[in-house]
Order: C-alpha cells, then structure tokens, then sequence
C-alpha cells in the first residue's frame, strides 16, 4: 500500500470517529438546557454492544466510532438519570436506504433496504416512552407498538431484506436470507475447494458477444493475501477477454479487490456481492452501475461454474 492509500484510509477513519466527538459534545452543550425540561431525551443512533470479533475485523474505525456512541449511552443513561433525561441508543434492524447507501453502491443496492421511515417512527415511540439506558432495535419497537404491517417500510417488499451491521443472533437468524449474508455471522464456511485459474477459464466459457454488448465494462479483480494477483474480464470488447495481469485494452471499468476466500464464495454462489460489500469483505473502484451488474453476470455464469 503506497503513501497516498494511507493517507486516504487515515482520513476515512478520522471522519468516523469525529462522529463520536460530535455526539458527545453535542450531548454536552445541550445537558443544561435538557435539566429543564421535563421531558428530556437524548437518542443516539447507535448499535448494542456486542463485543464479537466479526464486527470489527473489517472496519475497526466504524466499529470504534459507533461502540463509542454505545457506551455514551450507558454512562449518560446513569449519570443522568436524576436529572431525569432519557437516554437510548436505536439501530435498524435491516439495511436502510440513504443518499450514503445510493454513493456507495447505486440505486440498485437499496432494492434490499427498507426507508428511513421506520427508524423515525421507532424514534417517536421511544422519545415519547420514559425508558433509558436500552438498546432498541426498530423493528423490535415497533411491534411491540402493535405495528404488523412492514411492508410499508420496504423500498421493494418483492425482494429479501438485507441485515444491517452489529444484529445479535437471535435477529440475524430471523431472515429467510440468512445462508446468503453468511460472511457476517459467526459460523463462516469455508469456501469450495478449486483455484483462480479455474474459476477465470470457466468464466472464460461464458463470454460470448451477447452479453458483452449488454455490459461494456472492463473488470479487474485484485486477489490480495498470500496469492496477491491481478486478473482481468474484458467485457467490453469483441467476444470477450479472459486474462491474468492488468487489462492490455487499459485501465479497468471497476477494480474489485478481496481475499481469496472471498473471491472463491462469489463464484461458487455461497456468498452474494451486496452481503461481501456491505460487510468490507468486497472493496471497489470505478464505475457504481458497471459494478452492480457483477450479480447479474455471476448469475448467468454460474451454470457453467
């Protein structure tokens, strides 16, 4: 990794953990005007804490910054209670469609989320509730609300929810998708026996000009760890190109780069694009719409993987 990829990584996390600072001086400034009020609250958006290891191997910044928010919630929650200000921290159940999730990953990614709706409606009822110093989860709210109907909450109720980060078991194993989000839970399988080479000369079988037309992009993937190469799918030109080493037509569409493992359960269908991205397995550059297509393309190549 070269100076100026350090750099760019040191500023992300910073940008994280500012989000702590800001909560907590914001608390800070806003506790006296709070003690006169006698209906204080303070809700933070920030999840339960739970001290496993796969939520923080991929993103230990994140991770950092929104404990650090969790454990506000514990020491504010005590220290004023007798001032009686409320303090809670809630966290979505599933992925939640924002202008971030749209930057990150194009519209399509959020045909799996649900609307910011339920997390403002789960904030009113725990703001007008007098609870303090819980964890709240919204969907967990809700119901006990006596809301039933969540399809209302669904950018698309056809298709299956995604998880969001930091979920106890109990609410993770509750999606039908569970098997497809595999790399975030505990109890990851280890990818099928096989080799990059094999996996690119079959993808190789499958490029035919028909679906080069319907993607024109150049892919590179980046296999970083031990392996640590570079392989390329040209899906822009001719019939298509298959090759090992960075595109000879020039520099690629979209840069994907993960470890090995990962890039073995992509192509045996063990584990799905969106669920390797959300959770830092899958890293991208490049072009957003070219890079959502990769499912699409997986998906008709898998007969022949």
């Amino acid at each position: 990794m070269n100076g100026m990829e350090w750099v760019r990584l040191l500023k992300i996390d910073v940008k994280y953990l500012e989000k702590l600072i800001f909560e907590f001086f914001c608390s800070k400034v806003c506790i006296p005007h709070l003690k006169k009020s006698p209906v204080a609250h303070i809700l933070n958006i920030s999840p339960p804490l739970l001290m496993e290891p796969r939520w923080f191997k991929n993103h230990v910044a994140y991770t950092m910054a929104k404990y650090g928010m969790s454990m506000c919630v514990l020491g504010m929650a005590a220290e004023l209670k007798a001032d009686n200000i409320h303090v809670n921290a809630l966290w979505p159940k599933t992925a939640i469609a924002t202008a971030a999730m749209e930057m990150l990953g194009g519209k399509d990614i959020t045909k799996n989320c649900r609307k910011p709706d339920i997390m403002s409606d789960a904030a009113y009822a725990i703001i007008t509730g007098k609870s303090t110093g819980n964890f709240f989860i919204d969907e967990r709210v809700l119901k006990e609300k006596g809301v039933t109907d969540f399809d209302q909450y669904a950018v698309d109720p056809t298709q299956p929810l995604s998880p969001d980060f930091f979920l106890p078991d109990e609410e993770l194993k509750s999606f039908p998708n569970y098997e497809e989000f595999a790399v975030l839970y505990a109890n990851e399988k280890p990818a099928e026996s096989g080799s990059v080479d094999t996996v690119f000369n079959k993808i190789k079988v499958t490029l035919n000009e028909e679906l080069v037309s319907k993607t024109k992009g150049v892919y590179a993937f980046q296999i970083t760890g031990p392996l640590n190469e570079i392989w390329f799918v040209d899906m822009k030109n001719g019939t298509g190109a298959v090759g090992k080493g960075e595109p000879p037509t020039g520099k690629a569409d979209v840069i994907f780069t993960m470890d090995l493992d990962c890039f073995m359960k992509l192509f045996d269908g063990s584990l799905k694009p969106t669920a390797a991205f959300m959770s830092g397995k899958l890293k991208l550059k490049g072009d957003m719409g070219l890079a959502m297509k990769l499912d699409k393309l997986m998906s008709k190549m898998k007969s022949h993987l």
